[in-house]
């Protein structure tokens, strides 16, 4: 158990929290996740989780955490998980279904990618609130002339490239995307080694949760973690 300092017997001690009540990052009512932290539930320890639903071809963008392992566990539909390791340089594609799991170790660059509809996922940290540097704001905050000077790259078309870029995605493609068509077909072939699994039953999908009252505003992730839905 990790260390905690918390008084489990004050009165301010939480040992429930119902994640709907705190989506961290919406794209749409089918593609979105909800955090649960010790901002959440104060009697946490070491730990903390996202809850993520995605439709096939959606994907949550490259980026890495910089003080957290994560574990991704499938509950339905299928998600690639897409990680670089940086000693053997390879990038893998591990596909999982309901009931398998996949690791990422803390600061390693990777993505998930829906390959199904109705895609529901846990990705639980061992940090109390995950932190994370998404490729999106690295792209588009670093000025274009440093990628040209040190990669020998067009400056201007490092602009044109990157200027769709002005805000940071965590889902994508962006909403409205001309390519939006094709890139719903994208999908990533899992590694050989990653796809020795035995059958299994798919399981029932699971409608994503919608707020009551259709408030479906898009609350922003923060650099140092995920913002709660009052931006804390």
């Amino acid at each position: 158990m990790a260390v905690s300092y918390m008084d489990f017997t004050s009165p301010s001690a939480q040992f429930a929290f119902d994640l709907r009540n705190n989506p961290a990052f919406i794209k749409d009512e089918r593609n979105y996740f909800n955090l649960l932290s010790i901002k959440q539930l104060n009697t946490l320890g070491n730990m903390s989780m996202l809850d993520t639903y995605l439709d096939k071809g959606n994907a949550i963008e490259p980026h890495y955490h910089q003080n957290a392992s994560e574990l991704v566990y499938c509950i339905s539909g299928e998600i690639i998980v897409s990680i670089i390791n940086p000693f053997t340089k390879e990038l893998r594609h591990y596909a999982i279904r309901p009931g398998q799991t996949a690791s990422v170790p803390q600061a390693w660059w990777h993505y998930d990618t829906a390959a199904a509809d109705g895609t529901h996922f846990l990705a639980i940290f061992d940090a109390p609130v995950p932190e994370i540097i998404p490729a999106s704001d690295m792209l588009r905050l670093t000025p274009a002339e440093v990628f040209a000077h040190v990669y020998c790259l067009d400056e201007a078309k490092v602009k044109e490239a990157f200027a769709p870029l002005n805000q940071t995605v965590i889902i994508g493609p962006p909403k409205g995307c001309q390519k939006a068509t094709q890139s719903a077909h994208y999908q990533p072939q899992p590694n050989p080694a990653s796809c020795a699994y035995p059958p299994y039953n798919q399981g029932y999908g699971l409608r994503p949760y919608q707020q009551s009252d259709g408030n479906l505003q898009r609350p922003q992730a923060i650099g140092n973690g995920w913002a709660d839905r009052n931006g804390r």
